[in-house]
């Protein structure tokens, strides 16, 4: 365990994270703006510091996951931010989801200070990251990720070596799209099969057995069914991913008819229920409109590994 690190962002996701890091064995120092988040991981074993700088500057390298590409700017080069602590040669690694040109952009002002960048936006969901079984997207140089793998590894079960930076930002934003659309569909497939009569706990095993099954349906559709939706991730953070999908469609040329129309749900859920509600509960939409709910016995109200 010869490197150490920060760790900025101790949410949903972060949180996780950085517990698994601790459970393996390295160094952590944690900043939050939620004291409850911070003491949550110094029971684990991590020290706390005052600021992302500190953190930083303690550790030699720095690990963030937050919310949006402001607050990861603000994080990375604001007053008191990781570029203030970390040295010439440390690695900041990049686990938030943002736009390629975000990422590529935040890199330039680490590149610029003598910091390197390595991103790994991470997908699976809260579940896998509790258990340390979550999937890392990873973009910079090869070497780096050598260097850091143990980790990466450490809180993942799965990495992949996308290119250089920029192009896991790119396969994230995509997974992203594709999960929220899947989630929209997934509600409209468990209403048909309400509305026609069947049993919906027999329709969800039904369809996890078919060639109509997906990841999403697999652990959210419980959730739906349960009714808690309790995903770990909002409304706003869906609308952020599509947003970064259709930016990226608008400068490929790629018409992205699919993501649009499941953008503008996601738009009709946040007005009808606020950004902060769970994803999940655009399925909600579709209940209210029909008059009747999609619930079931036998499911958690929250996932599980």
């Amino acid at each position: 365990m010869s490197e150490s690190y920060a760790f900025v962002g101790l949410g949903h996701l972060g949180g996780n994270l950085a517990a698994s890091l601790i459970r393996n064995g390295f160094a952590v120092t944690v900043f939050d703006r939620d004291p409850a988040a911070v003491a949550r991981l110094v029971a684990l074993g991590a020290t706390a510091a005052s600021s992302p700088a500190e953190t930083a500057a303690r550790a030699g390298n720095a690990i963030s996951c937050l919310p949006s590409p402001k607050v990861s700017e603000a994080v990375l080069a604001g007053p008191g931010g990781l570029l203030e602590g970390l040295p010439q040669g440390g690695t900041w690694i990049e686990m938030s989801t943002n736009g390629r040109d975000e990422i590529l952009r935040l890199a330039a002002l680490a590149s610029a200070k003598g910091v390197e960048t390595l991103e790994c936006p991470v997908t699976g969901g809260v579940h896998l990251a509790a258990a340390g079984k979550i999937t890392a997207l990873v973009g910079g140089d090869a070497a780096l990720y050598e260097r850091h793998r143990p980790a990466i590894e450490a809180m993942c079960a799965k990495s992949f070596l996308m290119g250089a930076v920029g192009s896991a930002a790119a396969i994230k934003v995509i997974t992203n799209m594709l999960a929220f659309i899947h989630l929209v569909a997934a509600g409209e497939a468990l209403m048909l099969a309400k509305q026609s009569g069947l049993d919906l706990a027999q329709s969800y095993h039904a369809i996890v057995a078919s060639s109509g099954n997906s990841f999403v349906h697999e652990t959210e559709s419980q959730l739906v069914l349960n009714g808690s939706y309790d995903i770990g991730f909002t409304m706003d953070l869906a609308l952020k991913d599509l947003g970064f999908a259709l930016a990226m469609g608008e400068q490929s040329g790629v018409p992205l008819d699919l993501t649009s129309r499941v953008n503008a749900i996601f738009e009709q859920g946040k007005a009808a229920y606020g950004g902060g509600a769970w994803s999940t509960q655009i399925v909600k939409l579709l209940e209210d409109a029909v008059g009747t709910d999609l619930r079931a016995p036998g499911f958690p109200a929250r996932l599980e590994v």
